[in-house]
């Protein structure tokens, strides 16, 4: 009888504990994403172009990407929206929005 009482409350959590991994992983890859577009920015004429082009092919996920370039040093931010689609977890918890950056010495051409 109390399997039966908990079981509800024990699928929540483990559904909970998914999506929580799920964010965790988008948000590994928003770093990985801005440290992919920081290093051919840096080594390119055209950092901004560099950066999204390097971005677009690391992710798969939709991103936005901003480039800035500022006393021989470029950043790039790579923003993803994760949206919670897990069963039942996606109701509760909204849409979280992730953002990875880095920054890297611009080389010379």
């Amino acid at each position: 009888m109390e399997l039966a009482l908990a079981m509800p409350l024990l699928c929540l959590l483990l559904l909970g504990i998914v999506q929580i991994a799920v964010v965790v992983r988008d948000q590994i890859v928003a770093i990985e994403a801005a440290r992919v577009g920081a290093r051919a920015a840096a080594v390119s004429a055209d950092p901004a172009t560099a950066a999204e082009v390097a971005v677009r092919r690391a992710v798969s996920l939709p991103t936005r990407v901003s480039t800035v370039a500022h006393d021989g040093y470029v950043t790039v931010t790579v923003a993803i929206t994760n949206v919670t689609d897990v069963p039942l977890i996606g109701v509760l918890m909204p849409n979280v929005d992730l953002h990875g950056s880095a920054t890297m010495i611009l080389e010379p051409p």
